[in-house]
């Protein structure tokens, strides 16, 4: 006697499925017509199958996930579709409450789960990216939050300006999340180009929005501020050369701020992602020295977080329960630090 197995949907994990004595064959038999094995997934396996359309940057449309769930179960979409398994997000409700927070790239990725979760604690947002429709989106998604949305480049002081103009009187919190990567060149490859973009965004950035704020919170005696380093701000083996010097910087400028503002009251602190799943976009053109060097390293990575966990991590740093840290740098990777 055999026990039937649960339905399949598409927040079932990727385990689940590769488990499951349907969903298996439909997933490998997916990932031979690519040309892949299924030891890929083993980083993402603890996911759910949906969060691999985020991943995929494209290449794996919606309309194939769909196909999968009603193939796995007898051509019938199960009515739990919207029932994730795993990790599920808990709202802590007020925690924001009264509060006004500024956070970067929250149009998409890491960004925008921070600013939502944030808004549905009950802080008001002021939500800064470079794209104005992703910003439109978030905002029209929290019908019943306070979000400002500040459509702005970090790279531009007349940017910085309107961000903080738009958070008004009050700020106590900031999140520095906007970011982009690098094309992997190692040293002599890299180009001025990737150099002054990459540290203009990841770096300085983010130091020049932190000046912006910390007048307002010297005046208050009160504050946070959390910066997004990364695995690569403390190895030398996950990315590029630009990015890795880019992030070590901000553990830098984290630290430096956490020691000279917290006899002030104020909290800086910063996040080191892993492997996370927000569809960021990778370099049109890679250095093929450096992706050939960097490749068994980046295979090493234990697990693949969603944009959601980190913005669990972040949020719980800018928050009053993260009081007594200050100077902290958090590898929020899936135990990738300790490799």
């Amino acid at each position: 006697m055999t026990d039937n197995p649960a339905p399949l949907t598409a927040n079932s994990t990727v385990q689940a499925w590769l488990d499951h004595p349907i969903g298996g064959p439909l997933v490998r038999g997916l990932l031979r017509q690519a040309g892949i094995g299924d030891e890929v997934l083993g980083p993402v396996s603890g996911l759910p199958l949906q969060q691999l359309v985020v991943m995929s940057q494209g290449q794996l449309p919606q309309s194939v996930v769909d196909d999968l769930v009603l193939q796995a179960n007898g051509g019938v979409m199960p009515e739990d579709i919207g029932a994730p398994t795993g990790w599920v997000e808990r709202i802590t409700p007020g925690r924001f409450a009264g509060t006004t927070v500024i956070v970067t790239g929250a149009a998409s990725g890491i960004g925008r789960a921070t600013a939502s979760r944030i808004a549905r604690e009950g802080g008001r947002v002021v939500a800064a990216d470079v794209s104005a429709d992703r910003l439109r989106e978030l905002a029209a998604s929290l019908p019943e939050a306070e979000v400002v949305t500040v459509v702005a480049d970090i790279t531009k002081q007349e940017d910085i300006d309107a961000i903080v103009s738009a958070a008004g009187e009050r700020i106590d919190a900031l999140a520095n999340i906007a970011g982009i990567n690098d094309d992997f060149s190692p040293l002599h490859e890299t180009t001025d180009a990737i150099w002054d973009r990459v540290i203009g965004v990841n770096l300085t950035g983010g130091f020049k929005l932190s000046r912006a704020v910390l007048p307002t919170m010297l005046a208050a005696g009160a504050g946070a501020i959390v910066n997004t380093a990364s695995e690569a701000g403390l190895r030398g083996n996950a990315s590029g050369n630009a990015y890795t010097v880019s992030k070590h910087g901000v553990i830098g400028l984290t630290r430096s701020a956490a020691f000279m503002y917290g006899p002030h009251g104020i909290r800086v602190n910063a996040v080191a992602p892993g492997g996370v799943a927000t569809g960021i976009p990778m370099p049109a053109h890679p250095s093929e020295s450096g992706t050939a060097r960097l490749a068994p390293f980046q295979g090493m990575i234990p697990t693949i977080a969603t944009a959601e966990q980190l913005a669990a991590s972040i949020t719980f740093l800018l928050s009053d329960d993260a009081v007594n840290i200050n100077g902290a740098v958090l590898p929020s990777d899936g135990g990738w630090s300790v490799q």
